[in-house]
């Protein structure tokens, strides 16, 4: 007759116990941070409170997609600021991916030049930190831009100083007019976003392509097909099924990359809740906010690039 196993050493028993006393100690250090936190704003006279976001902000935004002034509340110029950034980083996800599996693809060109090419870009930018990139861009490039009749023109384009001129642009008084203009903070950004996340997003995307076996290039070819065909019609639908969930992370990091507009004076989410935390003092509501707004916005992300995934993966029958 075996012996009669203590409970506390049961294989069963022994791993809840072990998972019930690491939860009680995480809970135990959350309440002594949390009335840390409670004692300290007592102390300071800072106890958590929203009123604060109907009060005037008090400072000017240089571009808004709202209607928003210096006597608008709080809560309006951060929402102005949240749209602000959801701009350009819907901008900036289409630019990177198209940008992106273009240079993936043309790592498979039979051209040893653009091949070379392709491979310079991804190996220089992807080792360069973007905020230096950013900088780059700016301050180098884009304030460098000539203005009034010596600016750059290209059908429906006009970049000068002024920023960046979309449509039929005309020059009024040294001033150029077009229907839609976008400033040389929001273009450098952009840019700048596009170009960084655009190597990254290649490397998925060559993965992707390496991933399939070369069987299905082979058989593409005795079906007469020509290499643009093979890759677009079977190689392409097979190596979503690799390139999306990497895509996924792409995504996140560049949402999050884009909090860097700070560094170039763009009004985004990040740059509005630094100067309402500098005025105002309410650092944990304004963190909070901040943290929230990123969160959210990386969940819906990862929503949809789920969805897609489920979208692209093989179902047995």
């Amino acid at each position: 007759m075996r012996a009669r196993i203590p409970w506390w050493r049961h294989r069963r028993v022994l791993p809840w116990l072990i998972q019930a006393a690491a939860a009680l100690l995480v809970l135990l250090v959350i309440s002594a941070l949390i009335s840390n936190l409670v004692v300290n704003l007592s102390a300071a006279g800072l106890l958590l409170s929203w009123r604060w976001l109907g009060t005037p902000a008090g400072f000017d935004l240089g571009e808004t997609l709202l209607p928003y002034g210096a006597g608008d509340p709080y809560w309006l110029a951060l929402l102005s600021g949240l749209l602000n950034s959801l701009r350009v980083i819907a901008a900036a996800l289409v630019g990177a991916t198209a940008l992106g599996t273009a240079v993936g693809l043309a790592s498979f060109s039979r051209n040893a030049l653009l091949r070379s090419l392709a491979r310079v870009y991804v190996e220089v930018i992807r080792n360069c930190p973007l905020l230096m990139q950013l900088l780059f861009w700016y301050f180098v490039v884009f304030l460098g831009l000539p203005d009034g009749a010596s600016a750059l023109h290209l059908p429906g384009v006009v970049l000068a100083k002024s920023g960046l001129h979309l449509g039929p642009a005309a020059l009024v008084d040294g001033v150029w007019r077009a229907p839609i203009r976008l400033s040389l903070e929001f273009t450098a950004l952009l840019w700048a976003l596009v170009v960084y996340s655009g190597a990254f997003i290649a490397e998925v995307v060559r993965g992707g392509v390496q991933a399939v076996p070369p069987g299905q290039w082979e058989a593409a070819r005795s079906l007469g097909l020509r290499p643009r065909d093979s890759l677009a019609r079977i190689v392409l639908p097979q190596a979503l099924r690799v390139i999306v969930p990497g895509l996924n992370n792409q995504y996140i990091a560049l949402a999050k990359n884009s909090s860097l507009a700070v560094a170039v004076g763009y009004g985004d989410l990040y740059s509005v809740a630094e100067t309402t935390l500098n005025q105002t003092g309410r650092a944990i509501e304004v963190v909070l906010i901040v943290l929230g707004s990123y969160l959210l916005i990386d969940l819906a992300i990862s929503a949809l690039m789920n969805g897609l995934n489920r979208l692209v993966q093989l179902h047995e029958r």
